[in-house]
């Protein structure tokens, strides 16, 4: 099984349930693990033939930019379904952290694991 990861991108959103959280963005941590369909582009070393981690980014980074979410489980299941469609991946694990919200936790968050047989 391949798959490319990416880890501890940061990204800046509006996000949460509290007012507080609703007019004031907030640090987010994605880690991911995108499963390949195949190994085709270790032959063809061509990234047309891959999931492109830097097209991936750009486009959470974008996702971050233009959303509001009330619950990070939200936010995890729409990350899960950009890279499963747009980036044709047959799995994703998805870890959306929110970074010093709990003052005796460094880190509170959810992480999911869909495939793309599991696509409505």
């Amino acid at each position: 099984m391949d798959f490319i990861f990416i880890e501890e991108l940061r990204l800046e959103t509006l996000i949460g349930v509290y007012d507080w959280e609703r007019h004031r963005r907030q640090t987010i941590q994605i880690d991911l693990e995108v499963g390949l369909r195949d190994r085709h582009a270790a032959a063809s070393d061509d990234v047309a033939d891959t999931v492109d981690y830097g097209a991936v980014a750009e486009r959470l980074r974008r996702l971050a930019a233009e959303s509001e979410f009330a619950l990070i489980e939200s936010l995890a299941e729409t990350i899960a379904d950009i890279i499963l469609g747009e980036f044709k991946a047959a799995w994703v694990k998805a870890r959306v952290t929110k970074l010093g919200l709990m003052r005796d936790a460094k880190r509170v968050g959810i992480v999911i694991h869909r495939e793309a047989s599991s696509l409505k």
